[in-house]
């Protein structure tokens, strides 16, 4: 079976990145060999731009012209100049609602922006989010008015057997006003409409760089990638990914992410 794609997005956590949250050389071997064939290579993450830079250069992607989505679809930007070029905010009255169903649930609630972490208090996943993101936790004098000056998104975390009522409660209050859904198990999101990874993707490939969708290829394991593992016309799941994503997805690695297998994959069907 041989792929000739023209675009490859990846997610990163659990997908292009091991569980140390490396890059193997081969991966970057393997991708750059893509890049060498005019493959647009992109990054698609429920990061912020600043925990995705490393990851960019890693790949070169700051020295070509392509792109990083940012904040599972909410915002995007150029890889080598970081001009955004596309940016949904969640509406404000959406946000703050979601925010005090938050704290009525005992939850807390973090936003991203810059290189920091604005965290409505600190915790375990507070810590843990610095881990996996690099960003600095901060608590904010006035946690309402960060919302009121814009967000892409809130991320609310806790334990995932606590999660899993909460999600399935917000899903029904916020039905066709907000999207819902757990990225990582410890981890539910909430974004605008019709802002996801698979409609970045789509406007990125299909409106500024002109290519049919039957040409975008794209990697991803969890949720947060249901939009674009939908979209993409060459879609990729991780052999670890969660099971909705495998029955999604058009075509599925060989090996986990910890076993290079985005670069395994395109071994065998790209290169």
């Amino acid at each position: 079976m041989k792929l000739t794609p023209r675009v490859i997005a990846m997610d990163l956590d659990d997908t292009l990145l091991k569980h140390d949250l490396s890059i193997s050389d081969r991966t970057v071997d393997t991708l750059n060999r893509c890049a060498d064939l005019g493959i647009i290579i992109m990054l698609a993450s429920g990061r912020a731009p600043e925990a995705m830079y490393q990851y960019a250069e890693r790949l070169g992607l700051h020295t070509r012209s392509s792109y990083l989505i940012c904040h599972n679809g909410s915002h995007a930007i150029e890889s080598d100049t970081r001009k955004t070029i596309l940016e949904h905010r969640l509406p404000t009255d959406i946000a703050l609602e979601a925010f005090r169903l938050t704290l009525d649930a005992g939850l807390s609630c973090h936003i991203y922006e810059g290189d920091r972490i604005i965290v409505s208090r600190e915790t375990a996943y507070s810590d843990r989010d610095k881990e996996l993101s690099g960003l600095i936790p901060i608590i904010p004098d006035d946690y309402e008015q960060v919302i009121r000056n814009g967000v892409y998104k809130l991320v609310i975390p806790g334990d995932p057997e606590f999660i899993v009522p909460v999600e399935a409660e917000f899903k029904v209050l916020f039905k066709d006003r907000a999207t819902v859904f757990v990225s990582k198990p410890f981890f539910m999101e909430i974004l605008p409409l019709q802002a996801g990874k698979g409609e970045a993707l789509r406007d990125i490939s299909t409106g500024i760089l002109g290519l049919p969708q039957a040409q975008v290829m794209a990697f991803g394991d969890s949720m947060n990638d249901e939009s674009m593992i939908a979209w993409a016309g060459m879609s990729v799941a991780m052999s670890n990914s969660r099971r909705e994503i495998l029955h999604l997805a058009r075509y599925r690695t060989d090996l986990s992410n910890d076993e290079d297998g985005i670069a395994d994959f395109l071994e065998k069907h790209v290169l």
